[in-house]
């Protein structure tokens, strides 16, 4: 059995799960850069939601831009993360609707993942928490990073997640794919 029952490829973007435990609900991949990715009509007929993606800014290269959430046209209320590059080690925690980091660093091809869990987000008895662990790779450089996010003061079943940059534009073959959780 692989570790944490996960065996990850970042080249075929295929996890291990039990069969029949994830379901693919929408997929996106730009064919050119834009300001945000949405997934709209949401099913409440999942225990949890998954974002898989493949991140990538217009920024300069070497610069890097936060991706933030709007949920059901709302922003994130607060954010934790654990950063570190390899040098630096930071955490922290703050208002506001940072999730990942996503690079654009050298070389210019150099995409970052992250892997969102929304959880509960059909439940209305409770607010909604988001996890994330992204990252990238370059050549001996690069970040990691984990953020958790609470969906503050309302409890409405999640329907929209819109994904948008603080910096510049999602760039040409960005994707974003959203699954259910059973």
């Amino acid at each position: 059995m692989p570790i944490l029952g996960i065996m990850a490829s970042q080249i075929s973007g295929h996890l291990w799960a039990p069969e029949g435990a994830y379901d693919s609900l929408a997929t996106v991949t730009l064919s050119a850069s834009a300001a945000s990715v949405t997934f709209t009509g949401i099913p409440s007929t999942y225990k949890h939601l998954q974002v898989r993606a493949l991140l990538k800014t217009t920024t300069a290269t070497g610069g890097s831009a936060a991706t933030g959430i709007t949920v059901n046209g709302n922003a994130m209320a607060r954010y934790h993360y654990l950063y570190g590059d390899g040098s630096t080690v930071l955490a922290g925690g703050s208002t506001g609707s940072g999730v990942n980091n996503t690079a654009n660093a050298n070389p210019a091809s150099t995409f970052s993942v992250m892997i969102l869990d929304v959880l509960d987000y059909a439940n209305t008895s409770k607010n909604k928490t988001f996890r994330a662990l992204g990252g990238y790779d370059a050549n001996g450089s690069g970040e990691l990073a984990l953020y958790s996010n609470l969906y503050l003061n309302n409890t409405d079943a999640i329907t929209s997640l819109q994904f948008s940059l603080s910096a510049g534009s999602y760039a040409q073959y960005s994707s974003f794919a959203l699954y259910g959780v059973k």
